[in-house]
């Protein structure tokens, strides 16, 4: 079995290149099997994905983690259960941004520690749906607070493009990460968020690498479904491939990584993993594998190279596609907009929080 590739986000905190996503064991993505999901992350552990992400808004999973490694930590002791690095968000509902204040912003932090179980949190990924409404400076004031408590090791963001993190760096504020979107299908974070990292000393720690599953085996080949799915996922993804070119040009992507595979005798999911792996300031890629049976094809991502061949023939697609266009998280940022409509907004107080639209309603 190739060896778990690692990065140094800061002093002391080292994670796998490949992050166990936990959004796919919330709800809106089918049925989970809670026992067989939380025993599985043991498997992700000893096989060196050491790192697993998960937000406040992930209705039940800090609490799947937090069991998983109060389990760990009973049968084989403190120096294996500690092994597990948790990446968790904040992200206060949309409804309460004008009102909450420090001790509600500190609040949510203490119940992520009381749910995950342990005593500090390695990362918090600040996010504020509306920067227009309330004060985000102060409550990232009061993570800092809440770093200095020692309750948080290190401060990250979520979905934001590079202006609006400097007014937090700008500010002082040690930002050690930013989790967006990027893919080999929506290339948003190459439009200036990856040069403006590296000039801030943070790195890039990428969802949707596999678009919700679309970059797989699955859909080579297969007839355009339109919009018809009940996983919001898929929606979600569907609309990126909108924005990527017409349907037959995403199979033509999909055939060239599957090309590339076949030549290492990986799979196309694992060359689009490691496309996103080899760019600029990615330190890594968030997989929502969910269970065991997964990991041998996750593992596969660190047993190979593409080449100069591998990447132009991939590049060769890229240049003729459309888009997506425009800074990370722009287009769901408008929330009127097509890719805004399908999102929810106030999971933390109404986990059964409904959208605020249809694609096309």
């Amino acid at each position: 079995m190739s060896t778990t590739e690692t990065a140094l986000l800061r002093p002391g905190h080292e994670i796998s290149r490949v992050i166990k996503g936990g959004w796919q064991l919330a709800g809106d993505h089918g049925a989970v099997d809670r026992s067989a999901a939380i025993a599985d992350m043991e498997a992700f552990l000893d096989a060196g994905i050491t790192t697993f992400d998960c937000a406040d808004i992930y209705t039940g999973v800090e609490e799947m983690i937090g069991e998983f490694i109060a389990d760990v930590r009973r049968r084989r002791g403190a120096a294996i259960a500690d092994r597990a690095i948790v990446h968790t968000k904040l992200v206060p509902d949309l409804g309460l941004l004008p009102t909450i204040g420090a001790e509600g912003v500190e609040a949510i932090i203490d119940r992520s520690l009381k749910r995950l179980q342990i005593d500090r949190l390695h990362l918090v990924q600040f996010f504020w749906w509306d920067l227009a409404q309330g004060d985000a400076v102060e409550a990232l004031q009061v993570l800092r607070r809440c770093q200095e408590k020692g309750k948080i090791a290190n401060l990250g963001v979520t979905n934001w493009e590079y202006d609006n993190i400097a007014r937090f760096t700008d500010a002082g504020y040690d930002v050690a990460s930013a989790q967006v979107q990027y893919s080999v299908l929506d290339r948003r974070p190459e439009n200036g968020l990856t040069d403006w990292a590296a000039a801030h000393d943070m790195q890039l720690l990428c969802y949707g690498t596999l678009a919700g599953g679309f970059l797989t085996e699955k859909w080579l080949g297969a007839e355009d479904p339109g919009f018809a799915f009940e996983n919001r996922s898929l929606i979600k993804y569907r609309l990126i491939i909108d924005e990527f070119g017409p349907w037959p040009l995403f199979q033509e992507l999909l055939a060239a990584l599957k090309a590339v595979g076949d030549r290492h005798g990986v799979s196309l999911s694992s060359v689009a993993t490691r496309w996103v792996l080899d760019r600029p300031q990615v330190a890594a890629a968030i997989v929502g594998a969910r269970y065991a049976r997964h990991l041998p094809k996750t593992l596969e991502v660190f047993g190979f190279a593409m080449d100069a061949a591998d990447r132009a023939m991939i590049q060769a697609v890229l240049d003729r596609a459309g888009g997506p266009d425009g800074p990370v998280y722009g287009l769901e940022g408008e929330r009127a907009g097509r890719h805004g409509r399908i999102m929810k907004y106030n999971l933390n107080t109404r986990p059964d929080d409904s959208t605020l639209g249809t694609v096309d309603g």
